[in-house]
């Protein structure tokens, strides 16, 4: 599944969720995302937050191929989604067939 790269503070890189922004109050403060203007992203741990301000996750967090404990119902059902969309997307796109051991004689 496709995730973005995004540059921290440190300008360390992170892989993060895309196209889901929660509610940051959904999300425990060591896992809350915030873009900043410049780009870059850092940790929200500020508790409570503003009920309005929307964070991001770590990719690891939502992605269906990872093991990971039942951290909130909803990424629950995000990472059950993911791997149902990752199934779909690996049976519209087969592998090719494999080529005959001998080709016929064109000529």
């Amino acid at each position: 599944m496709s995730q973005d790269r995004v540059p921290t503070l440190e300008y360390e890189w992170v892989l993060l969720e895309p196209d889901m922004t929660p509610l940051a109050h959904t999300v425990p403060a060591e896992h809350r995302w915030i873009e900043l203007s410049d780009g870059r992203v850092t940790v929200y741990g500020v508790c409570p937050p503003d009920p309005f301000q929307r964070c991001r996750i770590e990719h690891r967090l939502a992605c269906s191929a990872q093991r990971l404990p039942d951290l909130w119902p909803w990424l629950t059902m995000l990472r059950a989604e993911n791997g149902r969309r990752a199934e779909r997307q690996s049976q519209a796109d087969p592998e090719p067939p494999e080529p005959p051991e001998e080709w016929p004689d064109a000529g």
